[in-house]
Formats: C-alpha cells, sequence, structure tokens
C-alpha cells in the first residue's frame, strides 16, 4: 500500500518566520522517504474546522509549482482543485505545465468546490450544487479534450472554447484525474465515467471501513452501467484518524482498507506541531511496513 502527504494546514509555531521552511523540509522528507503522493489544498481561505479564514493559507497551484522545484519524484496535486476557481481551459494548461516541468509527477485532483465563504470574500461566483456539478462534467470534458489531438471548439452550456490548443501535451500525453467526494449519484458517477482515481473519506473504525466499502459498491456499479474498468481506477483515501502516535492501529485500519481495494492512504501532519518530525516518523517508521500491507 503507498503513502501520501495531505499538508493541509500552514498554522505551525511562529509560521510567520517558518512557514516555507516547514513546508520545503516537509517535501524534502516525503520525496526521499517514499512518499507516493504529495498534495495540499486548493482553498484562499483556511476552513473553519481548520482554523478559519485568519490562519495562513497558500494558493495552491502556485505552491505545487514550488513544490516540484524542491523535490525530484513524489507525484503532485491538490485535495482537490475546486472547479469553480479556474476557467477550465486555463485549468488544463496549468496542470499541463505543472507536468511538464515536472515530467509525469501531475495530478489533475478535482471536485465541485463547497466553501462558499472564501468565494463571496473574494468575489468569486458560487453557483448553486447541481450547476457546480454540471462546470465540473464539462471541465473534466474540456481537460480530455486539451491532452487529445483535437484542438478544435468546445461547446458546452457552461463553457465555450474556440480552440483548445494545449502544447506542449502532458510528459505522457495525459494527466492522471483524481476526482475527490463520495457523492454517490453524481460524484461517483463523474469518477467512473472520467477518473483514473477516487478519493473517500477513511475515518478510523469499523464504521469508517464499512462507509468506503459502500462508496466502492457504488463506484463499481457506476463502473457496470458505464461499461468502464473498475479494476483500472486508482482507490485512495484521506485518511482522519492517527498515524505516527498509534502506528500499530494504522497499520490495522490499513489492512482493512486495503482489502476493499484502496492502494494509497493520504494522511495530514498534526496541526499547530512542527510538521518535519511527524514527516521523519512517518517515512521512517510507518511507510517501509505500510508498502507490505
Amino acid at each position: 500500500m503507498e503513502l501520501g502527504l495531505h499538508y493541509y494546514t500552514f498554522t505551525h509555531p511562529e509560521w510567520e518566520t517558518t512557514l516555507a521552511d516547514r513546508l520545503t523540509e516537509t517535501a524534502r522528507v516525503a520525496d526521499q522517504g517514499g512518499v507516493s503522493l504529495m498534495t495540499v489544498m486548493d482553498h484562499w481561505f483556511q476552513m473553519e474546522q481548520a482554523g478559519g479564514p485568519h490562519e495562513p493559507m497558500l494558493e495552491g497551484y502556485t505552491t505545487l509549482g514550488y513544490l516540484a522545484g524542491v523535490t525530484d519524484n513524489v507525484r503532485l496535486g491538490l485535495l482537490v482543485t475546486g472547479v469553480t476557481y479556474r476557467r477550465p481551459g486555463l485549468l488544463a494548461k496549468t496542470v499541463t505545465t505543472l507536468d511538464s516541468l515536472a515530467p509525469g509527477r501531475a495530478v489533475l485532483g478535482i471536485g465541485a468546490a463547497w466553501y462558499e465563504r472564501e468565494h463571496a470574500g473574494l468575489g468569486v461566483p458560487f453557483p448553486a450544487t447541481a450547476e457546480r456539478f454540471e462546470q465540473l462534467e464539462e471541465t473534466l470534458q474540456i481537460c480530455r479534450q486539451m491532452w487529445s489531438d483535437d484542438d478544435g471548439a468546445y461547446n458546452g452550456r457552461h463553457y465555450r472554447l474556440a480552440e483548445t490548443i494545449c502544447l506542449p501535451k502532458p510528459a505522457g500525453g495525459t494527466v492522471p484525474v483524481l476526482i475527490g467526494g463520495g457523492g454517490e449519484r453524481k460524484t461517483l458517477r463523474l469518477v467512473a465515467q472520467y477518473g483514473q482515481a477516487c478519493n473517500l473519506f477513511g475515518a478510523p473504525g469499523d464504521d469508517g471501513v464499512a462507509a468506503v466499502r459502500h462508496k466502492l459498491d457504488v463506484l463499481r456499479g457506476h463502473c457496470e452501467n458505464l461499461g468502464t474498468d473498475y479494476d483500472a481506477i486508482e482507490k485512495t483515501i484521506l485518511y482522519q484518524g492517527e498515524t505516527t502516535t498509534d502506528p500499530d492501529g494504522f497499520l490495522r485500519q490499513m489492512e482493512a482498507y486495503r482489502e476493499l481495494g484502496v492502494s494509497l492512504a493520504c494522511v495530514m501532519p498534526p496541526a499547530y506541531q512542527d510538521p518535519v518530525p511527524w514527516a521523519t516518523s512517518l517515512v521512517g517508521d510507518i511507510r517501509p511496513r505500510l508498502a507490505a500491507v
């Protein structure tokens, strides 16, 4: 089983002077320690449950570009891009640029967005849920077209592009798409139709495992209805339990998730602590044992 590191908070001790240093060193520890995927959030304001807008937050794709320059191996993505934050043609170009400069390491993590306060705060439209999902599907179609040999027009309900030119192409011809969220009617259908990976919330305990099992059963059903290959989709979770403080318990949980077909678990550093010692323990003590799961 592979390990992902989701760097969701920049609120470290003395962050005003240590933010860049702690981010850089954590990324290097992860990169050299065999972490498969490193992600940051796509928010302008910190989430309410993580301290709210008056905590520090970096813009996502600028941060990924920086991380590409200080790492060599780890895949890089946002968990996840909000579809409302960028026009889809520009999003495809941005992700392609990342993949061109860090060849084959970019992942397009994407979802329908949800944080209305930051949209209102910075003056960005926040449509109703149904419209955001329509925009998400069109964005997925546009990205697919821009990464293909078709550089013609795209005419959708929400977006119209006269020319879908995107040069250079991604290093591998395309960028893997990870769709975040567990909505059973829309989100998981989009995973089955357009995604190369899904990301579900993985809570500790039997209830968390059961919830992921149910979501994957729903995803399998969508794949059967659409004629797509369920087994080809990478199943990932964002684990919300203890890691380095209870490594044995964490690994037992991962065994249960692995039995469901989950192949990568993203974990998060503790809030308000220096993330570098945590990351060092993660790659030194847990990742080798997790790889055997």
